[in-house]
């Protein structure tokens, strides 16, 4: 008997559909629910390999922790709204609709080829109406609790489209659409205040199981800063000036160091710029420089390997509230008028942005925190000093510990202790057709009377919930309009509509929302995923939600992540959700780049590597159990098909090794195959809990090796438990060997995971690592076979974990036999 993959793998994939067994109840007598989900795909076309490394390696991890005995719900959708398919329907002269459909139905094909677990009976498109409805159903709710409004806000502009885009629809300064260079531009937009909850956003991500680098990646994105806001007068060449113009508030995290500030700095697009544009002499200089700045995103400013640039405003200077000395004022685009007040003090000796700045410019660098004091003959600087220290040169508070100064100088010139946050309100209105219609109306006569549903927003109303889904309307023309408005404008009939407030003539709002408005809700649906009354049911949210394990890129992190994160706790606080953090257990795949080592880009074909032509060559269990055994799989790396012959080898050993086994003769306690084969299941299991494919893959291929060479000793009782832990690598062929070779009735995925005979393990000893709320704390040496109540009667009487518990009682102990304990607070 050979391994013929393609004979087996469509025969069992049509299977496996006749029989259902991929299609999972709420509820199973005597069985866990467990939620295993995979970042769903976007529809842009052909799978490439790289998305068979996410949804690979992960079926592996699901189909596993099926055979523990849970009831595994591992669910598939379409993220299908957005960007690309307008673009692509508008250069083949298509509706967004088809060309997305076309694609969908190609990769549902590709998906199931692949010999997934998918349950397709909840599959989500967010594209369909009955989606979307309740995704303007979660505007609704945001608007009325107050967390969506309209206001002005600074967005990327592109002038050629007319459409705001995301952070990362800018690449190099460009629309990614067309490749016009992008402005800043102060308009209104549809926003969701995230802000609000931003402290929680942060301080919540202590008690879930990610990643500790996406954590701190969500944490710096956040950036909570405490310090205090001080006000700086301003003058001309003649005079202080009044009103409007007559200071400038800045927040320092570093009050401490304001005897130091030796020069300030607005954002170019700060308010106060163009308010003193006649008393800046050097107005057309500044100007320019505001221009090149509205042509770079908000990233490409922040970006700290660029060269700093800026502009003095020549003629303006701000007086140092602390010794009341003048200092220059000048723009430069690294600070951000969406972040903080849009200015700062710069206090280039103990800061190296403004270090780098100042030395550029030639500006004064004045020591106020020395790190040997009293010895105050601190040396010039090479960088900046950014630690703590002893005030010197800072008057009254000369020898002043620099962290005991903060409060002190804020009092004494003033300011006010603050606490502040990099986090910005969401930017959700989009300028585009495919996406979900903003369910807003906007009525002129209620506005010019001042009623409107809330009273800082005369004129507009939320559609009526019965009205739902706002459908969207057919056009065959996508591209924007003149004005600036969203290809929506352009169906007049759609347009009009009654206002809800007074039943006067209204207009429909015409921005679309962003695709990740789309989704931060989507796992919640797939719970329940054809119901009509409501996003989904009470009872089904509470059998699945939150998800336990949910798989996907690292490019996410402050992105979808975030936004879940936010979703989730709106709807939690609303009533909706009995939960309010969505994925409690985060893994990150690498990425899987071209073998030149470049990005995978339809724009290089030649980069592009088709899995369908690997299966066609090689078979789907051979492509799977490859991407698996590459490498690390958080790390990725390039794509190097050099080893997938000799894995379709691998099964074809292993083939006709389990059709050639029978009973044998051979006494168990003396078979080093036997005590092999206990390791290599205590280590395969152990290394998919980890996500280590690549070392279970080489565990079983070194038990296949041993095999191949005392085939005698290893009887039928072995080969079904080796079958059995090969299976979330390679379905298709297990399925074929246990069901027409062994001849079993029921399906093998569908059997338990073995137990190592521990009898034959007695005397392996492992390192177990100890983690407290998710970050390493302690290790200790146990027996492989150790029960977990003596793991966790031995873990909690260690010294070091008893320091880090602080006599808090664990409310979760978790051991994953032979690798790790996660200790759980809270």
């Amino acid at each position: 008997m050979r391994y013929s993959p393609s004979e087996i793998e469509s025969k069992w994939q049509k299977r496996w559909e006749e029989e259902r067994i991929h299609e999972i109840a709420d509820h199973v007598p005597g069985k866990e629910n467990f939620y295993h989900l995979v970042m769903f795909p976007y529809p842009s076309g052909d799978l490439h390999i790289g998305h068979w490394y996410n949804f690979g390696p992960a079926d592996i991890w699901a189909r596993w922790k099926r055979m523990q005995g849970f009831n595994v719900l591992s669910p598939i959708g379409f993220d299908a709204f957005g960007l690309p398919a307008e673009n692509a329907a508008i250069q083949r002269k298509l509706h967004p609709r088809d060309w997305t459909m076309v694609n969908i139905t190609r990769m549902r094909e590709q998906l199931r080829a692949m010999g997934t677990i998918y349950d397709w009976s909840r599959e989500v498109i967010t594209s369909d109406p009955s989606y979307y409805r309740w995704t303007q159903w979660m505007f609704e709710v945001m608007w009325k609790s107050g967390l969506a409004e309209r206001k002005k806000v600074v967005a990327n502009w592109c002038p050629k489209d007319k459409t705001v885009l995301a952070n990362e629809q800018v690449i190099d300064g460009a629309c990614e659409r067309c490749g016009t260079i992008v402005e800043q531009r102060e308009i209104e937009q549809w926003v969701f205040r995230i802000t609000d909850y931003a402290e929680r956003l942060l301080s919540d991500l202590d008690r879930i199981d990610w990643p500790e680098r996406t954590k701190t990646m969500q944490r710096n994105w956040i950036g909570k800063s405490e310090g205090a806001l001080i006000k700086f007068e301003i003058r001309n060449s003649t005079r202080l000036l009044e009103g409007q113009e007559s200071e400038i508030e800045a927040f320092t995290t570093r009050p401490d160091t304001l005897f130091g500030a030796t020069y300030m700095v607005l954002a170019p697009d700060h308010p106060l710029v163009e308010k003193l544009k006649a008393s800046i002499e050097n107005w057309p200089a500044v100007e320019s420089y505001i221009q090149k700045t509205r042509q770079k995103s908000e990233l490409e400013r922040q970006e700290d390997v660029r060269e700093k640039s800026g502009v003095e405003l020549v003629g303006i200077r701000a007086i140092n509230p602390a010794n009341n000395e003048e200092i220059p004022v000048w723009i430069a685009d690294y600070v951000l008028a969406s972040y903080g007040t849009g200015a700062i003090m710069a206090v280039p000796a103990h800061d190296e942005r403004d270090f780098e700045f100042a030395k550029k410019f030639n500006l004064p660098i004045k020591i106020v925190v020395c790190p040997h004091y009293p010895d105050t003959t601190c040396p010039i600087l090479d960088e900046a000093y950014e630690g703590v220290g002893h005030l010197v040169g800072s008057g009254a508070f000369d020898g002043m510990p620099s962290e005991e100064a903060k409060e002190k100088i804020a009092s004494f010139v003033g300011g006010t202790m603050k606490v502040q946050y990099r986090l910005r309100d969401w930017i959700i209105s989009r300028q585009r057709y495919w996406g979900a219609p903003i369910p807003m109306a906007f009525c002129k006569t209620c506005a010019k009377a001042g009623r409107g549903e809330r009273e800082n927003m005369p004129g507009w109303f939320a559609v009526p919930e019965k009205e739902l889904p706002v459908v969207l309307p057919e056009l065959d023309d996508f591209l924007p309009q003149g004005d600036g408005r969203s290809p929506l404008a352009k169906a007049k009939e759609w347009l009009r509509v009654k206002c809800p407030g007074c039943d006067a003539d209204a207009e429909r709002e015409t921005d679309t929302m962003d695709t990740f408005v789309d989704s931060s809700w989507y796992y919640l649906r797939y719970a329940d995923s054809k119901n009509t009354d409501a996003f989904a049911g009470a009872a089904k949210l509470k059998s699945w939600l939150p998800v336990d394990m949910y798989i996907g890129g690292a490019e996410h992190t402050v992105l979808h992540l975030l936004y879940s994160r936010f979703f989730t706790k709106v709807l939690h606080d609303k009533g909706y959700l009995e939960f309010d953090e969505p994925f409690q257990s985060l893994r990150h795949q690498g990425i899987l780049l071209g073998e030149d080592g470049q990005k995978m880009s339809k724009s290089r074909p030649e980069s592009v590597v088709d899995p369908g032509a690997l299966v066609r060559a090689y078979g789907a269990d051979a492509v799977r159990m490859y991407l698996a055994f590459m490498g690390p799989y958080e790390q990725g790396g390039p794509w190097n098909p050099g080893g997938i012959s000799g894995v379709t080898r691998f099964l074809d050993r292993v083939t006709k090794l389990t059709a050639g086994a029978g009973e044998k003769k051979t006494s168990s306690d003396q078979n080093n195959l036997k005590r092999l084969l206990a390791r290599t299941v205590a280590k395969v299991g152990s290394d998919i809990s980890e996500f280590h494919f690549n070392t279970a893959v080489s565990a079983l291929m070194i038990f296949v090796n041993a095999w191949e060479k005392e085939p005698d000793h290893v009887d039928e009782s072995d080969v079904r438990t080796f079958i059995r832990i090969l299976a979330p690598f390679a379905p298709h062929l297990v399925e074929e060997l246990w069901r027409e070779v062994i001849g079993e009735e029921t399906s093998a995925h569908q059997t338990d995971w073995p137990k190592p005979d521990v009898s034959l393990l007695h005397d392996e000893l492992v390192t177990v690592i100890i983690q407290i709320e998710g970050k390493v704390r302690d290790r200790v040496e146990l027996r492989i076979d150790a029960s977990k109540e003596d793991v966790e009667k031995l873990v909690l009487e260690r010294p070091k974990v008893q320091e880090w518990l602080a006599g808090k009682t664990p409310k979760q102990f978790i051991y994953v036999p032979g690798r790790i304990v996660n200790i759980v607070l809270s």
